[in-house]
């Protein structure tokens, strides 16, 4: 099945219309369109499956707090301490109200609700003003749980977050590394890269709680180098454990930059449980780390 991007499947307004009033029949059309199988919500056994029946199932009111990416990071000071957050500059809840005359020379915007809607300023000189708006006037717009029914997101507010520009002097980026955790535990992560670079996609690495780097692709290609581990790999393997402490699966963000770590965000429904694995078996393989009160569900 050729590969899209997740918000292009909502495009189709008539998929929209036709199963937005009810959740389990939409997701279900949806996740057969994407994923190439029927979804089964009585006895979920891959981890696609399993986000879906999350999405329906699971609402514990801390997820709100945790995929906003402002109010995050109180919840991550308060856990593994402050050292590890990126510096905020400025928040504001429209985007008539930002400043952009108090904005350091290099700079990023992101909405505290969303996700993909990034404006990354290296040089105030030649920064397009206009088109930064613009971008964050579509990100304020949006909202995850209309979309795809991820129920953290449905009441998080709309804002505007202004946090410092960062990147490693060695790689020359800024390296996300997402750590899947089930009960507290990592079991896999993978490394995004050439992540800022213009007319280049990003580049997917997999690798197991060890760092073995693993046969699996999802929805973007491997690096042609494997990226090489990170000098604060086994920190941030205790720190996205410390994070997910007591929740069943989230998906714990960090950057490392000259050294030291900053979170970056958690996420609970990785690609929106739309992507398939390749080869398929990793599909049956996440969804066993995956433990859900299944009778919630009968």
């Amino acid at each position: 099945m050729k590969n899209k991007s997740i918000l292009s499947l909502f495009d189709d307004i008539s998929y929209y219309k036709r199963y937005f009033v009810n959740p389990e029949k939409y997701l279900q059309r949806m996740f057969h369109k994407r994923m190439g199988y029927e979804l089964n919500l009585l006895n979920p056994q891959t981890y696609n499956e399993k986000l879906q029946w999350m999405k329906l199932y699971d609402h514990n009111p801390l997820y709100t707090k945790l995929v906003d990416k402002y109010e995050v990071k109180q919840y991550v000071s308060e856990s593994i301490g402050s050292q590890y957050i990126i510096p905020t500059i400025a928040v504001w809840d429209s985007v008539c109200d930002i400043d952009f005359d108090m904005l350091p020379n290099q700079f990023v915007l992101k909405c505290t609700h969303d996700s993909g809607g990034l404006v990354i300023c290296k040089d105030k000189t030649s920064f397009d003003i206009s088109n930064a708006k613009k971008i964050l006037r579509k990100s304020l717009r949006r909202n995850f749980y209309y979309m795809g029914f991820e129920w953290p997101y449905k009441d998080v507010k709309p804002r505007i977050i202004a946090e410092i520009y960062m990147e490693d002097s060695t790689v020359k980026e800024l390296r996300d590394y997402k750590f899947f955790c089930f009960d507290g535990k990592v079991k896999a992560l993978f490394i995004a890269t050439e992540r800022q670079k213009e007319g280049v996609d990003v580049k997917f690495d997999f690798f197991d709680e060890n760092f073995n780097h693993l046969a699996l692709k999802q929805g973007h290609e491997n690096a042609r180098k494997v990226p090489e581990k990170p000098i604060c790999f086994e920190e941030m393997k205790t720190l996205a454990s410390i994070l997910s402490k007591n929740l069943p699966h989230v998906r714990v963000d960090f950057y490392e930059v000259d050294g030291k770590i900053y979170f970056g965000e958690m996420t609970f429904f990785h690609h929106g449980g739309w992507t398939p694995f390749e080869p398929k078996e990793w599909d049956i393989i996440f969804g066993n780390w995956l433990n859900i009160p299944l009778k919630t569900a009968l």
